[in-house]
Order: C-alpha cells, then sequence, then structure tokens
C-alpha cells in the first residue's frame, strides 16, 4: 500500500503539475501555445473575418505581404484572385483539421474495437481482421488513397474514409498487443469465474485500459493524417473548390513561386508548424506518461541566479 501511495502521489494526476511539467519543457510549452493560438483562431477566427476568403478583389492581386495599405486582413498579402491569405489560412483551417479529426477520430475506434476483438478472441475472424490489416499495410498509404479517390471521385466523406482506412492497422497492431498482455492478468481471470461475459470483460474492463494508449498514438497520428491530406489536395484529388484546405492553397501557388511565393508559403508554413508543433506535444506527453522518462522534466528547475 506504501508503494502504490507514493507512485500515485508522484505521477502527474492534476492539471496543475501537468502545467508545471509543461513549463520546463520550452519546446513543448511553445507548441502548446502554437496549438492553443490555432484553436481560437478556429473557432472564432471565421466569425471575424466573415466572407473575406472567398471575397475577389483585382486591384489586390498577388499583393505582397506586409503592406497594410489594404487594412490589417492583408498583411500576409493576396492570391492571385486578390483574396487575402490571412482570412483563407483561417477558413481553410477549419476543414483541414476537421477532416483530420475526423479521420484519426474514425480510425481510432473502428481499429481499436477490431483490435480488441482479434486481440481477446482467438476464433477465425481474429486472423482475418490481422490479414486484413497486414494487406492494408502491403500498399503505400498515399498511392491507396491516390487509387481509392481517383476511382470514387475526391470529395470530404471519401477523403475521411480513405485517411481512416490508411490509418486503421496501426490502432489494429497497438489494440491487439495490448489486449494479449491485459487478457492474462488477475482481474480478467476473476471475472471470468465470477461468470462475466467476454463482451463485459472487453468493453467494461479491458478496453478502459487499452484507451490511453490508443488516445496517445491518435495525437502523433493527427500529424501524418495532415500532411497526408495535404499531399492529396496538393495532387488536387482532396477538397474541390469552393471549398478549401491548406494543401490546395499550396498547389494554387505552385505556379507562382518565382514572382508570388507568399501564396504557397504562408499555407505551407502552416502545415510544418502545425505538425512539428503536434510531434513535439506528443513526444512530451510520452515522457510525462512514462515514469522512468519523468525525472528528465522534473529535474529542469531555473538556475540560480
Amino acid at each position: 500500500m506504501t508503494d502504490t501511495t507514493i507512485v500515485s502521489t508522484k505521477s502527474p494526476g492534476n492539471l496543475h503539475q501537468l502545467a508545471i511539467y509543461l513549463t520546463r519543457d520550452k519546446l513543448a510549452f511553445c507548441a502548446a501555445i502554437f496549438l492553443f493560438i490555432l484553436v481560437v483562431c478556429l473557432l472564432f477566427g471565421p466569425l471575424l473575418v466573415g466572407d473575406m476568403a472567398g471575397k475577389l478583389g483585382l486591384r489586390q492581386r498577388n499583393l505582397a505581404p506586409f503592406s497594410l495599405d489594404q487594412g490589417f486582413i492583408y498583411i500576409l498579402g493576396a492570391d492571385t484572385l486578390g483574396r487575402p491569405i490571412l482570412a483563407r489560412l483561417i477558413v481553410g483551417a477549419q476543414t483541414t483539421l476537421a477532416i483530420a479529426a475526423a479521420a484519426v477520430c474514425c480510425s481510432m475506434f473502428v481499429g481499436g474495437a477490431l483490435g480488441l476483438v482479434a486481440g481477446y478472441s482467438e476464433r477465425w475472424y481474429s486472423h482475418v481482421i490481422l490479414r486484413l490489416a497486414d494487406v492494408i499495410m502491403s500498399f503505400p498509404s498515399l498511392l491507396l488513397a491516390l487509387i481509392v479517390l481517383y476511382t470514387l471521385g475526391p470529395s470530404m466523406t471519401n477523403l475521411v474514409i480513405v485517411l481512416a482506412i490508411t490509418r486503421m492497422p496501426v490502432f489494429i497492431r497497438t489494440a491487439r498487443a495490448e489486449v494479449l498482455e491485459l487478457r492474462e492478468r488477475m482481474f480478467v481471470s476473476a471475472a471470468l469465474s465470477m461468470g462475466a461475459s467476454s463482451r463485459r470483460i472487453l468493453f467494461r474492463h479491458i478496453a478502459p485500459l487499452v484507451l490511453p494508449t490508443l488516445v496517445t498514438i491518435a495525437a502523433i497520428d493527427f500529424a501524418t493524417v495532415i500532411l497526408a491530406e495535404s499531399s492529396l489536395s496538393f495532387l488536387g484529388l482532396g477538397i474541390q473548390p469552393p471549398n478549401f484546405t491548406w494543401g490546395a492553397m499550396v498547389a494554387n501557388g505552385r505556379g507562382y513561386l518565382s514572382t508570388a511565393w507568399w501564396i504557397a508559403f504562408w499555407p505551407g508554413l502552416a502545415i510544418l508548424l502545425t505538425t512539428l508543433s503536434l510531434n513535439i506535444l506528443a513526444s512530451w506527453a510520452r515522457t510525462v506518461a512514462d515514469p522512468s522518462q519523468r525525472w528528465r522534466l522534473q529535474s529542469l528547475r531555473k538556475a540560480p541566479r
């Protein structure tokens, strides 16, 4: 009982302790601030910019950045149709992150459920699930997405489904590996001896223990899905006009790199900073969650003056 109490006392079980760990890691702290600003812009930005993202302004065609003559909304310049890039970045973030979030959530819940079944059961369908994951992983994810979207046609629904399917094997294999270890523990044997059904044991007792691992992987995978969606949009198989994403904005500016570099630069920088911040914050979360690595954050004290 004493050892358990000591471990639970030292574990980061409250928001204050997590905030302390976050401020000690400067990179993770900067990444968290950037993501917080991104979420604020995502929620309230479209209400402020209104319809400026789609408003044409032929007098502002290829307007250079950092020019405040036309107003603050044009601080990042304008594209080939005179639309302010800042407004399009804010509105495009909604579509980009909504697609990534939907794809990651679908792959996590569907892949996690299949992994739970494949790990707990030894029947024929567990082997079918594993072979299905092997088949999906045998194809390059981007190539598989290109084939499916070219066949079915580009749309938001098809894009989410394709991205979810390509990322599903990661969750299937992770959930299965966790279940294979958890099903041998004493609480499972105790539940079986008390007459609990396999479904109750799997989804009531084992699934809550597997979920934190799946959520951590989903946070890491979020950046990968953003890059995949941007690549598909860059190739013209993503969201179609009048809707747009950051990848589509980069594609629109690739023909003007020598004359109007800012059209493709700012959405490309947004993709870079978002994925980098997500990876840094996910790495910090892994360090906090691992007791053998948490000492790195606990030992980061401010140097005395």
